[in-house]
């Protein structure tokens, strides 16, 4: 025992050079006892903590964090290697669309509210019509809009609010109107289309705005902050469009292929789709309840020289009758 103590007790001059004095206090007397030495640390060879600032919680996209590579020739923690590896699947798997500038959208001119319309204007507004047809009929121009450079393909009134105006052209813009404001009556200019728009139609119950044009794109944009919500890319070029009465998220297109698609705005995707070898489609039109919708078209397929009307159950997919009313 006397050995192994001397033994252990014993140290070497380069730990002696290495170690600072222990300052452990060592009772004296004689139950004193020398207490057991500590046991040295297992050395580990260039263990690596990398710093908590090179690994943000929320990375930007298109936004390489410099991490420490496998290949580099040090000893990497699986905690790093994680990382890594999650910081590059994040980078790889965002697919950002392309910057759209918003002045490349959206010009703001006028106001789109009704606190600058005329007395007479805003309280016709506000009263609640009369059912049955109007026997009224103006005597004079109430208003003359200017401001598209080409001809005017489709205008529409906002169901929500009245005093509201839009209208597609073959300039690519979309106009929206203020028409009775007494300052300056346009309220906005969306130039969201590459090609010549062909309609245009307001939300039924939100200020957006649905358009659809020759550049196979059907477009929703919020007119107050003048941002595009969402695009939905077609394969042919895009004639008519019209939102389903009972279900606003809901819309039907038409354009130059003949095919008749009914799409969801929360998805962007076809929900329906309505073939039966027609030509290029000129209008459509739902029913109150929107289970049924009209179309027409220019020719068939089958016989150039028939302008032919469908009736068309929206469930089903299909024509209500086999026959086509020719007209």
């Amino acid at each position: 025992m006397d050995l192994l103590s001397a033994a252990y007790g014993a140290t070497s001059d380069d730990e002696d050079a290495a170690d600072p004095p222990s300052s452990v206090p060592v009772a004296t007397g004689s139950a004193s006892f020398a207490p057991p030495p500590l046991k040295r640390p297992r050395w580990e060879s260039h263990q690596y903590l990398p710093p908590t600032h090179c690994f943000p919680q929320q990375p930007l996209l298109n936004t390489v964090t410099p991490l420490a590579s496998p290949s580099s020739g040090r000893y990497v923690s699986k905690r790093e290697r994680a990382l890594l590896a999650s910081s590059q699947v994040h980078v790889e798997s965002g697919s950002p669309l392309s910057p759209v500038t918003r002045a490349e959208v959206y010009c703001a001119v006028g106001s789109i509210n009704n606190t600058n319309l005329r007395a007479d204007i805003l309280h016709s507004l506000q009263c609640q019509p009369k059912p049955g047809p109007s026997t009224s009929f103006p005597l004079k121009l109430s208003v003359c809009l200017k401001g598209h450079t080409k001809a005017i393909n489709c205008v529409d009134w906002s169901p929500s609010h009245g005093h509201l105006l839009a209208s597609a052209g073959m300039d690519h813009k979309v106009h929206v109107w203020n028409v009775w404001d007494k300052g300056n009556t346009t309220a906005r200019v969306l130039k969201h289309h590459t090609a010549a728009v062909k309609d245009v139609r307001w939300s039924l119950h939100r200020p957006f705005l649905l358009s659809g044009g020759l550049d196979c794109s059907l477009q929703l944009v919020d007119v107050v902050e003048g941002k595009v919500m969402k695009v939905f890319k077609d394969d042919q070029a895009v004639e008519v469009i019209k939102f389903n009465p009972s279900n606003p998220d809901l819309f039907l297109s038409g354009g130059s292929k003949g095919s008749l698609r009914l799409w969801d705005i929360r998805c962007g995707l076809v929900t329906k789709e309505f073939q039966r070898s027609l030509g290029t489609i000129l209008d459509i039109d739902f029913s109150a309840d929107g289970r049924q919708f009209i179309s027409s078209t220019d020719t068939t397929r089958s016989n150039i020289s028939e302008n032919t009307i469908v009736v068309w159950d929206v469930s089903r997919q299909v024509p209500l009758s086999n026959q086509v009313i020719g007209v």
